[in-house]
């Protein structure tokens, strides 16, 4: 299994740290336009493995695509990051323009890979990779669902003062502040509804908190967080690589699911060695519908920024 991550900064070095550590692939490539910064991440990260016991290789390139042939999985993280009081959609100028370069680099190299997005807007680029390369909706995946359920399970576990591991949800919708869409009503602590646990107000709060964690971290660091959104494309990655069938919430392109159609929007999705093998259709509230409809009127407006 040989998986390259594009883009060798914060988010795209912890993508490589997290895969390598896990085992599960023979080789990573780190790639990157700055002459020198792949080759000195992949050197450092490659003088942990002995202290912390995996055998992945790691190489880093600058800006040479033949070194991704044969890539089972690429991973999109180049652009430009969001800085505090920047929104996700206002990045789509410069970095529609890198992702499309990008996308159609690798695909030349490696014609049967699966592309998992992260750059933002995450909904529209992914967007962008289908129109740009024309491959089948199941080889191409959005990463922003998987990483916003995680910030979710964080603010249930906050709320109901429980260990993560009893804690299940996930949020749907656009990877966006204002478009995503954490479905409370479906969460649980051990199968049982959180509304058990919580009252109307914490469940407000949690939601709301989800909904803005990207920003709050974004404040917090001056820059996108990277722990996250790397330990979410990992798990997606090796859900791939061992075909283990998992379910996340992810970008995926419609087609009558949920009421839409051409547009790139999470929805949960059955990952295994086919990249998304089916997307999972969940019944929703007339609140949800109407949440997941108004996403998608927003990513809409962001896809006719291309």
């Amino acid at each position: 299994m040989k998986v390259t991550v594009v883009g060798a900064g914060a988010v795209g070095a912890s993508c490589a740290e997290y895969i390598a550590m896990k085992n599960f692939a023979s080789e990573v490539v780190l790639l990157d336009i700055k002459e020198g910064y792949a080759e000195g991440k992949a050197m450092d990260l490659m003088q942990t493995a002995s202290l912390m016991g995996f055998d992945t290789k790691i190489t880093g390139s600058t800006n040479d695509y033949s070194k991704t042939a044969n890539s089972d999985v690429v991973v999109i993280t180049s652009g430009i990051p969001r800085k505090p009081g920047m929104t996700r959609e206002e990045l789509i100028g410069i970095n529609a323009g890198i992702v499309k370069t990008v996308a159609t680099n690798l695909l030349e190299h490696s014609p049967n890979t699966i592309f998992i997005v992260v750059s933002n807007p995450m909904d529209t680029m992914t967007y962008l990779v289908h129109k740009a390369t024309g491959l089948p909706k199941n080889r191409i995946i959005g990463m922003g669902g998987a990483l916003d359920s995680a910030r979710f399970k964080y603010r249930l576990a906050e709320a109901l003062g429980a260990p993560i591991s009893d804690v299940d949800g996930m949020v749907i919708g656009g990877h966006s502040d204002v478009g995503m869409v954490p479905l409370i009503g479906h969460a649980t602590r051990n199968s049982v509804k959180v509304s058990e646990f919580l009252s109307e107000e914490q469940m407000s709060w949690v939601v709301e908190e989800t909904k803005v964690g990207g920003a709050t971290l974004t404040k917090l660091l001056g820059t996108s967080a990277w722990y996250a959104p790397g330990a979410a494309v990992s798990s997606m990655v090796q859900a791939i690589a061992c075909d283990q069938k998992k379910m996340f919430p992810c970008s995926t392109m419609l087609d009558g699911e949920y009421g839409l159609s051409d547009i790139c929007i999470g929805a949960p999705v059955i990952l295994g060695k086919d990249g998304i093998e089916k997307i999972v259709e969940i019944e929703l509230s007339d609140a949800e519908k109407a949440k997941m409809a108004e996403s998608a009127d927003g990513v809409r407006k962001t896809n006719a920024l291309l």
